[in-house]
């Protein structure tokens, strides 16, 4: 029972890390993409480029500032994971 509830907490600890490492990426893409699409449809220009470009170059921004603690992040957890495996070998 204990290592049924063991895995359930990682299940959970691993969307939750999952949820932070993905939202700084998403969330400023998503913005973009909807006030890209209000000046499209406001414009009537419907050029593919011209909601792929800003994204990209806001993603890569993004990656600039917060790669470095998404990075640690995932690393701190998978060092975590792999301290616990161990104990649940006795």
């Amino acid at each position: 029972m204990e290592q049924t509830d063991y895995f359930i907490g990682l299940a959970q600890q691993t969307l939750w890390i999952t949820a932070l490492a993905s939202a700084p990426l998403l969330i400023p893409a998503l913005l973009v993409g909807v006030l890209l699409g209000m000046v499209q449809a406001a414009t009537s220009i419907n050029e593919a480029t011209l909601s792929f470009v800003p994204k990209l170059i806001v993603l890569g921004i993004i990656l600039a500032l917060f790669g470095g603690s998404i990075l640690y992040l995932i690393a701190d957890f998978t060092v975590e994971i792999f301290s616990r495996i161990p104990d649940l070998l006795l």
